[in-house]
């Protein structure tokens, strides 16, 4: 094994939580930052163009490709969980919608013992990053690097399903992302001049000048070094001294082995998957799970790859008639060399198109204190992801349980870094995930019968009007239901007293001494809305943690 040098700080993972820190970090010059990434370089013509994630997600060069294990809550069957595996990571590949979720998420956090991350405090940070089209404002900000715009297409069937909503109780809202989320509007996108804009091309680029940074693709991270005893106080990093340390990690690159040494600290930025895998591998996990597959136990913590969370989707879908979708411009040639040319020409038409368009947060029954359900409608429709979408127009209401009780975990399958773990997503497993799958199906039917959608003549084929009760609907939710793409939770923040957790306030890992997670696995509970900014605004508070524990040290 070849020594490949001595960083600061190393990080693992290029995706939007390691792509921030790389830059952060490394903005002073004396900070020497070493930056692994499994996948390649984020230089695939289709992570670019924002319809391109429908050639990124199941594809090996830009996706791990992972596999559920069969869940019983969605009748036995296994998915696709697609993860970003390319610089810029998941936000290279996914919908691209800036959303922050609720003030009560982030509440909600602090209350059970993470002071600090409550709305007051990471309001400002979001708007820190955030390069919003129309500039500052009470809610957005224009100084940041994380780019965000308006969509550049328009469709009458988004906004006759949007007049429905509001005849049933959804009204038209201007924002999503001032703490409550409550109503309808188009979705806000990370897109520029109609161009996707990863984190990669925001934060990793401009800090990839810096000579005190090294990015490593294709480099799969597969161990992470570990050392027992003191430690001089010129090496270490945060108040954890357990007698247990990290000292950095061991990787292969292009066939060949490598370590590299961290004198600061290690921060693992996976996300949820990669970075409980990692721990695992490390010896850092359950004792039990770890002496299975006979990794000697560095340091037990039950947590690791617990309490995984995700939004289910349920994809209801509508056939309509006296209007146009993308079903019938994408299957005829003509419209094919339409959209392009309009791309070409001028970056608008449907190549613009994040994967939805509209968006509403609403509560699935009246007792709700706020939105539990979010719904992101398309002006299109398909049997599965990555099937050509259906020959007549039709439109999809999917709609979401924004805080499902049902937790999951991933486990390993073998001590092979390379094999892939086991994600079980435990979906509709609670009764309370139940009815609310069942309520939002109604609600999705009267929105859909609604009369300002009558002229259109919608009729419902998935799961389909023959599904009637109670039973009926609980039973198709695991028929039509699928990932969002939204995993959390596995590497969960909170108090030594939580028996769950496995990083501190101040996202250090339990018992292992300069060593981090900075990633969405850090989420206690996950956000009501789409994960990947609050990944950003994550890596950020937690780019000044580091530098700030790095104070006492130098």
């Amino acid at each position: 094994m070849k020594h490949f040098g001595i960083f600061d700080y190393i990080i693992v993972g290029a995706g939007t939580a390691g792509c921030v820190l790389a830059n952060r970090l490394s903005a002073d010059p004396k900070i020497r930052v070493l930056l692994l990434e499994a996948g390649g370089k984020d230089n695939y013509l289709w992570i670019h163009i924002p319809v391109g994630y429908l050639y990124c997600i199941g594809n090996p060069r830009t996706d791990w490709c992972y596999k559920t294990e069969p869940d019983a809550g969605l009748n036995g069957r296994s998915i696709l969980y697609a993860r970003g595996r390319t610089l810029g990571g998941c936000s290279s590949i996914n919908a691209m919608i800036y959303m922050r979720g609720q003030a009560r998420d982030y509440d909600e956090w602090e209350a059970v013992g993470n002071p600090g991350w409550g709305w007051k405090n990471v309001f400002p940070v979001f708007k820190q990053s955030e390069d919003h089209y129309a500039g500052d404002s009470e809610i957005h900000g224009g100084r940041g690097e994380w780019r965000v715009e308006e969509q550049r297409l328009d469709w009458e069937i988004l906004h006759a399903w949007q007049a429905a909503a509001a005849e049933c109780g959804i009204p038209q809202t201007a924002d999503f992302n001032g703490g409550d989320n409550f109503g309808s509007a188009r979705f806000q996108v990370n897109q520029k001049s109609g161009v996707r804009w990863n984190a990669s091309k925001a934060f990793l680029r401009p800090a990839m000048k810096r000579e005190n940074l090294t990015v490593l693709t294709h480099a799969l991270t597969t161990k992470v070094r570990t050392s027992t005893g003191s430690f001089d106080r010129d090496t270490r990093a945060g108040a954890n001294d357990f007698g247990k340390y990290a000292i950095g990690v061991e990787f292969t690159h292009h066939g060949e082995a490598f370590y590299a040494d961290a004198k600061l600290e290690t921060v693992l930025s996976g996300g949820a998957i990669n970075s409980p895998q990692l721990l695992l591998l490390s010896g850092i996990g359950a004792a039990a799970q770890l002496q299975e597959h006979g990794i000697p136990v560095v340091h037990a913590l039950p947590g690791v790859g617990q309490n995984l969370q995700d939004h289910l989707q349920l994809r209801m879908a509508f056939k309509v008639t006296g209007t146009r979708t993308m079903n019938e411009w994408s299957n005829r040639w003509y419209g094919k060399a339409q959209m392009a040319l309009q791309y070409a020409l001028f970056r608008t038409g449907p190549l613009t198109m994040a994967p939805s368009q509209l968006g509403a947060f609403a509560k699935s029954d009246p007792s709700q204190k706020t939105a539990n359900i979010e719904f992101h409608v398309q002006p299109l429709t398909l049997e599965k992801f990555g099937d050509s979408l259906h020959p007549f127009p039709a439109f999809t209401a999917s709609v979401c349980n924004l805080r499902p009780q049902s937790r999951g975990n991933v486990t390993l399958k073998s001590p092979d870094p390379r094999a892939f773990p086991a994600i079980r997503l435990n979906y509709l497993s609670t009764e309370d995930d139940r009815k609310v799958a069942v309520d939002s199906l109604r609600l999705t039917r009267r929105i859909a019968q609604s009369p300002a959608l009558a002229k259109f003549s919608p009729v419902e084929f998935k799961p389909g009007l023959s599904i009637e009760t109670d039973e009926q609907l609980a039973q198709s939710a695991g028929d039509i239901g699928t990932t969002i793409f939204h995993p959390v939770g596995t590497c969960k923040m909170g108090p030594t007293s939580d028996a769950q957790a496995v990083v501190d306030h101040r996202l250090r890992v339990h018992g292992v001494a300069r060593l981090r997670v900075v990633d969405a696995s850090i989420m206690p509970t996950i956000t009501s809305g789409n994960t990947n900014s609050p990944t950003i605004m994550i890596a950020e508070r937690a780019s000044v943690m580091i530098l700030d524990d790095r104070k006492m040290l130098v």
